[in-house]
């Protein structure tokens, strides 16, 4: 097993790293694009979300070709995309261009999690699933953990264009070690003709145990992607108050405790399966906590602060189990497409929350040093909140055909 962590798990965390580096590193550099070039909270969304669209948009062809040719050959091939993105994000200097690259970005990392489940599937044991998943998504929080305090410092040495270009040298290289050094899985491929494999997508999304479990992750994580990847910083700067300094070791917290949280998640799982719950109870309370910490974060109850945004990233972290949970009820063969479709869903959600929520703060007049108020920051976190509560409560809300599944 040591042999397959490190030239079948390691390659893969490696380009996960820098998968979320990119996902998160637009909130601790908003504040340098706004000034060089001069973009509002829309455009910011809109750049931003940019990522996100693409990603989300390359979801069902992703899940075919990952179950046709395997994890190696789709994901080492579509790095070298995103390489080529980083080199245009900098030279950009128009909001089209910034867009456009953003979304080369998010194209080419947008197998980053779902290359790697379909790996960890093929070569680790069934009932260890949870553990290694929760283990890969570690290195996905060490690369927002990167994205925060360490970029904020990174600005003092060198300009955000000359940082994206080195992103974009390092990530043709991880490419590279994906091609080189992952070997191929005899007898993993799917079988039947391509018109087949996409017929079976349509029975995934139409199985009722799907559409049970995964509006909890696309509702939780959606948002949580959407801001901690943009609006957490102008959160915590400007409702808060708070310095760069400060917003970035917010930001630095919030990204251990996601480290923490998908460490612990398979700790998480089993705990609850040993008090008889099965793996839908368990998303259901890791739903539960990840809304509690909205909660407390737009309520005011508790003032902003490390443990209350350390809290936030540690309990949403844990929607990840709803993958373990596709897992078990769809068969090896479907594995890839089971994940991208629901993978589809959270990129879609959190596309649509990143630009959404800068639509919503703009509603609001624009005070002199180009801040908003608080209570535009308010309105929007509140409706991100909403569409959680729903999907749980959808959640919970007994049915028949949902029941049979």
């Amino acid at each position: 097993m040591a042999r397959t962590m490190l030239i079948v798990f390691m390659p893969f965390a490696c380009g996960y790293f820098f998968s979320y580096f990119y996902r998160t590193v637009n909130a601790v550099v908003a504040p340098y694009l706004r000034q060089d070039i001069g973009l509002g909270p829309a455009d910011l969304g809109l750049m931003s979300a940019a990522y996100f669209l693409s990603f989300a948009a390359f979801q069902i062809p992703l899940g075919l070709l990952l179950d046709r040719y395997g994890p190696r050959r789709v994901q080492g091939s579509l790095y070298c995309v995103a390489a080529l993105g980083a080199l245009l994000f900098s030279m950009g200097d128009s909001v089209t261009t910034l867009v456009l690259a953003r979304a080369m970005v998010g194209f080419g990392v947008s197998g980053g999690l779902m290359a790697a489940l379909k790996a960890i599937v093929m070569w680790f044991p069934l009932n260890r699933v949870a553990f290694i998943n929760g283990w890969y998504m570690a290195f996905g929080g060490l690369g927002a953990l990167a994205a925060t305090a360490p970029v904020d410092f990174a600005m003092q040495i060198m300009d955000w264009r000359q940082m994206f270009m080195l992103l974009g040298a390092i990530t043709l290289v991880v490419a590279a070690l994906i091609l080189l050094v992952v070997p191929e899985r005899p007898g993993s491929a799917a079988t039947g003709s391509l018109i087949s494999q996409i017929k079976e997508i349509g029975q995934i999304y139409r199985d009722p145990f799907f559409w049970r479990i995964v509006p909890l992750m696309f509702t939780c994580s959606g948002s949580y992607l959407a801001i901690q990847g943009l609006w957490a910083g102008p959160w915590l700067s400007e409702v808060d108050g708070f310095s760069q300094g400060d917003t970035a070791a917010h930001l630095t917290l919030m990204a251990v405790g996601m480290i923490v949280g998908v460490l612990s998640s398979g700790l998480f799982a089993a705990g609850l399966q040993r008090l008889g719950f099965d793996m839908v109870g368990v998303c259901g309370f890791a739903a539960a906590f990840s809304i509690l910490g909205m909660l407390l974060l737009v309520s005011d109850i508790l003032p902003s602060s490390y443990l209350l945004w350390t809290y936030i990233g540690l309990v949403v972290a844990l929607t990840i189990l709803v993958f373990a949970a596709l897992s078990h009820h769809f068969p090896i063969s479907q594995a890839a497409r089971a994940s991208t479709a629901a993978n589809v869903l959270v990129f879609a959600m959190a596309f649509a929350y990143q630009w959404g929520i800068g639509w919503v703060i703009e509603q609001w007049p624009m005070a002199a040093d180009g801040s908003y108020p608080k209570i535009a920051y308010l309105w929007a976190f509140l409706a991100v909140t909403a569409t959680q509560i729903v999907a749980f409560v959808w959640f919970i809300w007994p049915t028949r055909g949902r029941a049979r599944g």
